[in-house]
């Protein structure tokens, strides 16, 4: 038991510090919108390259961690619409749900796969991260670009000119030519270090609680698909095609992720529901202190992970 309050303690000690930091003592808007800019531009890339740039290709069950994340995420995709017809929910909403039901917190991802199992773990979440964020942010942006009719080459260019997917594909560039050269590796390592205790105190300043009686119903159906459904649907598809016993669990960790803060930012910039957003949100991050710890245990028991 010592292993998960070592890795889960801090975690959410960080989310609860940053509500109370913005609460008390950083109460303006515009340092924490720094903080995370600095995490989106910068801190945040350089972990992702440095962990995927570590990684021995060839050692890595990539295709198969591709095919359980994106059907899992297709899936899920599909489930959120589902969700938000049956809700009777407008456009804005939807785009909302659909994120709520796909989109991750890969900060917490890092935090939890580096305290439990060290470099291995975050070379793997890295990959996970890779492999999620490029379906991720297509099937966002197509869903608030919907609206005005589907037109693939903005939400392209978009995809293409994110930070973390010119970091992804500059990390695998990196691991396929042979790693970081010297003195660079500890560079970008140090930064990413930053990223996550940062970001886990940006996300905490991001909850909100005053907006989690609205539309219950709806919110708790998303955090329920989110937190245990998709990530089950990853487990299953994992074990059928018999992967790896720790690929499979952070497979599962990264996709039973509560849903990123960053997504009450582009609800709020691209016309969503920011305040059925922000809601999710906290719902997802408040429950994930409970089935975070349940998956990992649950994989561990299932895989035999030691």
């Amino acid at each position: 038991m010592l292993p998960y309050i070592d890795a889960f303690v801090p975690c959410f000690g960080l989310l609860a510090l940053g509500a109370l930091l913005k609460r008390r003592l950083l109460r303006e808007e515009i340092i924490w919108a720094g903080i995370e800019r600095l995490i989106f531009w910068v801190l945040l890339p350089a972990l992702l390259v440095a962990a995927i740039g570590s990684v021995k290709l060839g050692e890595v069950p990539i295709l198969g961690m591709l095919i359980a994340i994106w059907v899992a995420l297709g899936l899920g995709t599909l489930l959120s619409l589902g969700i938000s017809r049956y809700f009777g929910q407008g456009h804005a909403a939807m785009t909302s749900v659909v994120m709520g039901g796909i989109r991750f917190n890969n900060l917490i991802g890092f935090a939890v796969a580096g305290a439990m199992f060290g470099l291995p773990g975050i070379a793997l979440g890295a990959v996970s991260s890779g492999l999620i964020v490029p379906f991720v942010q297509f099937v966002s942006n197509a869903a608030f670009a919907s609206e005005k009719g589907f037109r693939p080459w903005p939400i392209l260019r978009q995809i293409l000119t994110n930070p973390l997917m010119l970091a992804c594909a500059l990390g695998f560039a990196v691991a396929a030519a042979g790693g970081l050269p010297p003195g660079v590796k500890p560079l970008l390592e140090s930064l990413g270090r930053a990223s996550v205790a940062l970001g886990l105190l940006a996300v905490g300043a991001a909850l909100s609680v005053g907006a989690m009686t609205d539309r219950m119903a709806l919110q708790l159906t998303t955090t329920f698909l989110k937190l245990v459904i998709v990530p089950g649907l990853t487990l299953a598809i994992c074990l059928w095609l018999d992967l790896a016993p720790l690929a499979t669990l952070i497979a599962v960790l990264f996709m039973a992720l509560p849903t990123a803060a960053t997504s009450y930012v582009m609800a709020r910039a691209m016309g969503g529901d920011a305040p059925l957003m922000a809601a999710i949100t906290s719902w997802e991050h408040f429950l994930s202190i409970l089935t975070l710890p349940l998956w990992m245990l649950a994989v561990k028991a299932i895989t035999g992970l030691g």
